[in-house]
């Protein structure tokens, strides 16, 4: 695990699906490096939980709604009138081909992942403007580079964030607001829990399906999330960075 230095240090960060798994770890790390975090979740129980644990404020959104996201953004920056950091990590996944999908659902997955994106992006720039600039940094995913059998829902929703991360990269440059993208392999978290598996069973799935033969661990995707937030990655913006043990690359090697 790399060791974090205080490279947040003084900057305010708002996180989003922020009471467990990836986005738990990053207000974590964000915190251990300096930042003042607010972590934002509608799991408000285990999003304050996790948020005092991190030594992080807490705050109840719901994504797809506009006017709790002005309230969040309100309330992270509250403290010096500016916020810095948004992680758009707010996400959930429907598996059902699209003959089965129900149309209520697939907005559902459209709202959360891709309209809630949007609307962080509309609520916190004009406050990062302000303060001369800021990171935004959405999670993708790599079902947003290729078809997903049995998630249409989720592979539109992750197509979208990337044109909607370029799109906001181009108008929010001249503010000083970067905005990138992180493309995370396989993490063990709630949401790609399967039913009835074993670890031996992620181990063998995604042993023969990534290059790096295991799935990630949630340290190092945040830490890409982490660095992409800071001012190591000033000149980073409109981009599309991959922790995914290389499944973007292609099919592995088999494995003998």
């Amino acid at each position: 695990m790399a060791k974090m230095s205080k490279e947040l240090e003084g900057k305010v960060a708002l996180v989003t699906g922020a009471a467990r798994g990836l986005g738990a770890e990053i207000v974590r790390r964000m915190a251990v490096a300096g930042a003042q975090v607010t972590a934002a979740d509608k799991r408000v129980d285990q999003g304050v939980e996790a948020a005092t644990e991190a030594g992080a404020h807490f705050v109840e959104l719901d994504v797809t709604d506009a006017e709790q996201w002005t309230a969040a953004v309100d309330f992270a920056a509250a403290p010096g009138g500016r916020l810095d950091i948004l992680v758009n990590n707010a996400g959930i996944m429907r598996v059902a081909p699209i003959l089965d999908c129900d149309p209520a659902e697939f907005r559902k997955v459209i709202e959360t992942n891709l309209v809630g994106t949007f609307l962080g992006i509309q609520a916190a720039a004009p406050t990062m403007a302000a303060g001369g600039g800021g990171a935004i940094v959405n999670l993708g995913s790599p079902s947003g580079f290729e078809g997903t059998v049995g998630m249409p829902a989720y592979s539109t929703s992750k197509w979208g964030i990337r044109g909607l991360t370029r799109t906001a990269a181009l108008e929010l440059a001249d503010s000083g607001i970067r905005v990138n993208s992180v493309v995370p392999g396989a993490l063990r978290t709630a949401m790609t829990r399967r039913p009835g598996w074993e670890d031996d069973d992620y181990e063998r799935h995604y042993g023969a399906t990534v290059p790096l033969g295991r799935m990630a661990e949630l340290a190092e995707v945040a830490d890409l999330v982490l660095w992409l937030a800071s001012d190591q990655a000033s000149y980073c913006t409109g981009g599309d960075y991959s922790a995914d043990g290389g499944l973007g690359a292609g099919t592995p090697a088999a494995h003998h």
